[in-house]
């Protein structure tokens, strides 16, 4: 992706099957080209917590924030190494997907098997 060109993003732009957004499809190709200038993408995300999942203890999913001050500081470290397209709730949701942040309720039987302990026990 990082290699991309202007007939990568014609061809691309003409797909009904992704978000035809000029700007989006330009980040992508923008932010692959900012990973390649790390020297350890994992690395530097999970920084940002220490290497260890940061755990919620939300009762409700209503209770789930969409952004926190942590995804805020990683928004402006992305943006500040050429990453397009990640405000503080992008990061967020990445953060949740990549399990930086187990922000399962405490009722649901993933946030046990995720939280530290769970994991010590296996």
């Amino acid at each position: 992706v990082a290699a991309f060109g202007e007939r990568d993003v014609e061809r691309l732009l003409a797909d009904p099957g992704i978000v035809r957004n000029r700007l989006k499809v330009a980040s992508a190709i923008a932010n692959a080209r900012a990973i390649l200038e790390l020297e350890s993408f994992e690395a530097y995300v999970w920084s940002f917590v220490d290497g260890e999942p940061l755990v919620g203890s939300w009762a409700s999913s209503s209770d789930l924030p969409a952004e926190t001050e942590l995804s805020r500081a990683f928004s402006r470290e992305l943006k500040r190494n050429g990453f397009r397209f990640v405000g503080p709730t992008v990061c967020y949701s990445f953060m949740q997907a990549t399990g930086m942040v187990n922000d399962h309720t405490v009722d649901c039987f993933r946030f046990a098997e995720l939280s530290p302990a769970a994991r010590a026990r296996r």
